[in-house]
């Protein structure tokens, strides 16, 4: 319905306007359910353009309105120029017999049609298992690509890693030091090393496949490489449990090995905008109104990880996507910029890559904060997480608050079985219906179609309304890329669903009310499986 409102209002408002360039037009919701079903200010964002008062082009636009009378059944005025719609009842029964036709397929649509659009997510080096503080990020990575998919784009999903550098090494030192100690002999292990449990059994499986052939060998060959397999095997087991499916994975190593590197030195050189201090390479970012120039290449030839990261996203961007998504922890807010500005100096629509930055997630044990360490092994892993509550569990409480906001991740409110945890009162729901339906089919006959014009209760209108509302929850959270934006959606179709199943009966009622009544229950039911789908979370049809 809100698609339909933007078409007639913006071809309103084009007669209207006339020559002059239009804002779009934006249909929202009105914050009192009294004042209508849709509303839009376009008219008091035309006051200045076309200097006439709000309330007058408000009256010029509701004029010029062509609308099917079957859909919409009253447009008002309110205030200084504010457009009301209500939705005609013959409008929202069509909605039910569109879901019914769809099903699976409701709330799809072509608004990123034929745009291909790659995301980046997780990204975590191959030096241990997924924590807690991954958790967020592959979840909402995963999420977002599938509000995108949704929405008619083609989605590459990607892993970024590198498996070199000092964090590499010391894990292979850290594997050998422990092989060492299996085989009886002193080892130190070294300054920062990796104390997990899973760097044991690395070494326990090297021990058993060449018992004590591996004394000589090199930490950053055998080791490392035995670590690295592992490591990356265990993530993607995670990965697959957590119902993530990556397109690819792209090491960093690609960048040096096909000049990708020294590129980008070369074109930023060739504008100007690098320069040698104290044996750094210094990228000029003060020319992008930042305060102070950024380090690409480090006194020991060592580069930052701006670098890299540069030629990366020109890669994405040179691989033709419209569309790069990056989602960053809070502690990339200050480096990224650095990346969009080097993408612009040498030639690239930074426009084109949006980056999500997520805050972190604590860990509430007993109700108080666990504090994790990877190299101290003293964190969660995800596994651990989803042996504990759950993968839908994991994944629903990863979502249900705004990227932006500090997460708490409560053990004990995940482990609730019962309304206290958000995840099952949207399951149950679900259940419910699927129970309910059980029930009454013994009682009634459901062949044929159901007649909605039956459905006149105020909790019948209100559960219809919401249903209608599914499409455009999915494209803002799209759009936003905010997925709690469909969390609470779904609460408030549940919601509404529980208010109905209070107010309105099925047993007892004559066979084509019933029918209707059920009817409109399955569309729920139906609604909120493609909602908890979207999410990656199962909808039972049985607690």
């Amino acid at each position: 319905m809100k698609s339909y409102l933007t078409e007639i209002v913006t071809e309103a408002v084009r007669k209207v306007g006339g020559d002059i360039e239009l804002p779009p037009v934006t249909i929202e919701k009105p914050r009192i359910p009294e004042h209508g079903d849709a509303a839009t200010n376009i008219a008091l964002q035309l006051a200045k353009p076309l200097k006439r008062s709000p309330r007058k082009i408000a009256e010029e636009i509701v004029e010029a309105i062509d609308y099917d009378a079957s859909k919409i059944k009253e447009i008002q005025i309110a205030g200084p120029g504010f457009i009301n719609f209500k939705y005609a009842d013959a409008g929202l029964h069509e909605v039910l017999s569109v879901v019914e036709k769809t099903g699976k397929d409701f709330g799809k649509s072509i608004l990123n049609e034929g745009r291909r659009i790659q995301i980046e997510f997780v990204s975590a080096n191959p030096t241990g298992p997924l924590t807690v503080g991954h958790g967020r990020n592959a979840v909402l990575g995963d999420t977002i690509a599938r509000l995108l998919e949704w929405t008619g784009a083609q989605v590459d999903r990607e892993y970024y890693f590198n498996n070199a550098g000092r964090q590499m090494r010391v894990l292979g030192e850290s594997v050998q030091a422990r092989y060492l100690e299996l085989l009886g002999e002193d080892a130190a292990f070294p300054d920062g090393g990796y104390e997990g449990e899973y760097i044991r059994d690395v070494a326990l499986t090297l021990q058993e496949q060449y018992g004590d052939k591996l004394k000589k060998a090199s930490p950053e060959k055998e080791f490392k490489e035995a670590a690295e397999s592992a490591i990356f095997k265990d993530i993607d087991n995670t990965l697959q449990r957590m119902n993530i499916k990556m397109n690819a994975f792209f090491n960093e190593k690609e960048l040096y090995e096909s000049g990708a590197i020294e590129s980008v030195l070369e074109k930023l050189d060739q504008k100007g905008l690098i320069y040698k201090k104290d044996g750094a390479v210094w990228f000029e970012t003060t020319r992008f109104g930042k305060d102070q120039d950024t380090v690409l290449k480090k006194s020991t030839g060592e580069p930052t990880y701006r670098l890299p990261d540069i030629a990366y996203h020109a890669n994405k961007l040179d691989r033709g996507y419209d569309l790069c998504v990056d989602v960053f922890g809070a502690d990339h807010i200050a480096t990224y910029p650095d990346v969009l500005s080097g993408l612009a100096a040498m030639g690239y629509d930074p426009e084109k890559v949006d980056v999500l930055v997520y805050q972190f997630v604590t860990i509430v044990m007993e109700g108080k904060p666990f504090k994790m360490s990877t190299r101290k092994a003293n964190y969660v892993t995800l596994d651990e997480l989803m042996d504990e509550v759950g993968a839908d569990v994991t994944r629903f409480f990863f979502l249900m608050r705004s990227p932006n906001t500090h997460l708490e991740f409560d053990i004990a409110q995940a482990k609730e079985a019962g309304e206290k945890n958000p995840v099952f009162y949207l399951q149950y729901a679900h259940a419910r219906i699927k129970s309910i339906f059980r029930k009454a089919s013994e009682e009634y006959d459901y062949k044929g179609a159901a007649d909605y014009t039956k459905l006149e209760h105020p909790s019948e209108t209100r559960l219809i309304k919401r249903i209608s509302e599914f499409p455009d929850s999915i494209e803002g959270a799209a759009v936003s890329k905010e997925p709690h934006r469909l969390i609470n959606y779904l609460n408030d179709l549940a919601s509404d669903f529980h208010k109905f199943y209070h107010d309105c009966h099925i047993l007892g009622q004559e066979q084509e009310l019933a029918r209707a009544r059920i009817g409109l229950l399955l569309i729920v039911a139906q609604v909120m499986s493609n909602g908890l789908g979207i999410l990656g979370i199962s909808a039972p049809d049985s607690m």
